[in-house]
């Protein structure tokens, strides 16, 4: 049973930030848009550098630590998709959630015996017109 059914990587859905640096060092957030039915949401991922960490590192630090984060919330989401048994999917530039949708045999023979496709979309679908870009 898949969590993720996106024609692209999870990776390709997530918009990069940084924040106003502190005292404390830079701080930067990753996250994923989705839409519940009509409305829409996030998840978010947060990650700091102090600025010890960055003079120790170098140049290359702040690409590692985006790295690191980005698999780091890409597991996280896995596991939330499959703890709550939802499911991200859609071709839109959003992706939207949804319950997990278990296939039995009774499901299947229904399936096929329903040849007639629907006359209207779900009133839940909310059409994305395409004039507009996600993330720009």
């Amino acid at each position: 049973m898949t969590h993720i059914e996106l024609p692209r990587a999870l990776e390709d859905y997530f918009a990069y930030a940084e924040i106003d640096p502190t005292r404390a060092g830079r701080r930067f957030t990753i996250s994923l848009p989705y839409f519940d039915g009509a409305r829409l949401d996030r998840l978010q991922w947060w990650y700091h550098l102090t600025p010890h960490d960055e003079q120790r590192l170098g140049e290359s630090a702040v690409e590692s630590l985006r790295a690191q984060a980005t698999e780091r919330f890409r597991k996280h989401i896995e596991r939330w998709l499959q703890n709550t048994r939802q499911r991200l999917h859609g071709a839109e530039p959003i992706p939207r959630i949804g319950p997990v949708i278990e296939i039995t045999e009774t499901a299947v023979s229904e399936t096929v015996q329903a040849s007639e496709p629907m006359a209207e979309a779900p009133e839940s679908v909310v059409p994305w017109p395409a004039e507009r870009v996600a993330n720009g």
